[in-house]
């Protein structure tokens, strides 16, 4: 949602300062009740969002951008953090919200390509998301039975191309 309403990697809410505009903005829409669905980075500005709400509400009161009356009613901002990682790099979860939809958009591609790979008697190199993480890179050479598969936790060998190219060709 959030690349999509443009507040993905928002850099203001990095700062004090945005962070002071997001709690005035929340303040004047009456709102008290967040539900923060990311990453890393979603659940750790959301974290900090709650250890500065009072001090926000207090200074906010002090430069005169929200009345003593509207701090008072929204003293209290209520936040529940959900992971939402297409890492699936969360411990205690089994799955990660986006894990299994970015897994079916990959496994529709992957089919997509084996067809045209087939015709052409070629071969496809893909990479797919994740970062730091080889989740959905080990999956998804699982399921579609691929040749090669790199992922960050177990870093290549050296000389890794030509061996890579022996296979290709034998």
């Amino acid at each position: 949602g959030g690349t999509v309403i443009g507040s993905a990697r928002c850099q203001d809410f990095r700062t004090r300062e945005g962070r002071l505009k997001a709690a005035r903005n929340l303040v004047k829409r009456g709102i008290t009740n967040l539900c923060v669905i990311g990453g890393d980075g979603s659940l750790t500005g959301a974290d900090t969002f709650r250890a500065e709400w009072s001090s926000l509400l207090a200074e906010l009161v002090k430069v005169g951008g929200i009345t003593a009356e509207e701090g008072k009613k929204s003293s209290h901002l209520n936040i529940v953090g959900m992971v939402g990682s297409i890492d699936n790099d969360f411990c205690g979860t089994d799955m990660t919200i986006g894990t299994d939809s970015a897994l079916h958009r990959i496994m529709e591609i992957v089919d997509a390509i084996a067809t045209t790979a087939q015709s052409h008697q070629r071969t496809f190199v893909l990479e797919v998301m994740g970062r730091h993480c080889g989740y959905l890179a080990l999956i998804t050479a699982l399921a579609c039975g691929a040749d090669w598969v790199f992922i960050p936790e177990s870093p290549p060998e050296d000389d890794w191309e030509d061996h890579l190219c022996r296979r290709l060709t034998e």
